[in-house]
């Protein structure tokens, strides 16, 4: 794990941090998945998951096996190139095969200014990064992951640093998930108080 896992008095207030039912487009994730497992056997195993803000961008890191994420870190953004070429180097240094990039639907499920700043962003990256991609749906992720930070008692400070990257956990953990669905592998049960460690 990159990250500390939440100690064990503490994991029973984020036990609801699993993410929940997710709407997604199962076909893509089914061409991604296959697209993923082909980059892994060429050295490149690992998956980032991306939450994308107007002021920072958060990322996360799976494991080898493409079942567990980990908070990686939270940039600063200064513009597009340096934001893209700090994620391009990432990539490289971690073996990364693939891009989980949120989409932050309207809660009716339609696309607004911010999901098209997402896919925009997504168009852009891939012309400096040769990498899959995939969207999923982060509808709640931020709320979801700042509820927890409060409940674990953790300062306004400290939420602040955390909360990017952690919502690039939320939503790169649930496409794990559904894709671990989706192929039969996903295991019966998942400790979830490991799910999002805090770094």
């Amino acid at each position: 794990m990159y990250g500390r896992t939440l100690p064990p008095r503490e994991r029973h207030r984020a036990a609801w941090l699993t993410p929940v039912d997710n709407p997604v487009d199962h076909d893509a994730l089914r061409a991604f998945a296959e697209t993923v497992s082909a980059q892994a056997a060429r050295g490149l195993p690992r998956l980032i998951g991306i939450d994308l803000g107007t002021k920072t961008i958060g990322l996360a890191l799976s494991d080898v096996g493409r079942s567990i994420a980990s908070p990686l870190e939270t940039i600063r953004r200064v513009k597009f190139t340096p934001d893209a070429q700090r994620l391009k180097a990432l990539c490289e240094q971690h073996g990364v095969g693939g891009l989980v990039m949120g989409l932050p639907l309207n809660m009716d499920g339609s696309e607004g200014p911010r999901a098209q700043s997402s896919r925009a962003f997504m168009r852009n990256l891939k012309g400096l990064l040769d990498l899959p991609s995939v969207f999923f749906d982060e509808r709640l992720s931020t709320a979801v992951v700042t509820r927890a930070l409060i409940e674990a008692d953790a300062s306004r400070a400290r939420r602040g640093e955390l909360v990017d990257k952690l919502a690039a956990t939320y939503i790169l953990q649930g496409c794990l998930d559904v894709m671990a669905e989706l192929s039969g592998d996903a295991p019966d049960e998942v400790p979830k108080g490991d799910r999002f460690p805090f770094s």
